[in-house]
């Protein structure tokens, strides 16, 4: 695949990301466009294709990390807040256990 795709992949990966990681959330779907944008920008008349593999790679941990490590927290009240974890972020919740489990 061409670098310009690898590029354009990311930039749209990212924004996806951003859709789903702040939804209802004007400010933070904003805040987030206008910086991808921002960074994206900046560097577009890059020419070193050794720079646009370390960028491109940036971008991909970037969007791994906006995936699984960030959580949408709400203020609903003095001292309370509300969490709105994605689908994606929840796991199975498994009972803890002193014994290992028996490999089989």
């Amino acid at each position: 695949m061409g670098t310009r795709l690898k590029v354009l992949g990311v930039f749209k990966k990212l924004h996806r990301t951003r859709l789903d990681v702040f939804r209802d959330d004007e400010r933070a779907l904003l805040a987030a466009r206008l910086k991808i944008n921002e960074e994206f920008k900046k560097n577009k008349n890059e020419m070193s294709e050794e720079n646009i593999q370390q960028m491109i790679k940036l971008g991909s941990d970037v969007e791994t990390i906006l995936r699984k490590n960030v959580l949408q927290v709400e203020h609903v009240g003095e001292n309370k807040l509300l969490l709105r974890p994605r689908e994606s972020l929840l796991l199975e919740n498994v009972p803890y256990s002193d014994e290992p489990r028996k490999k089989s």
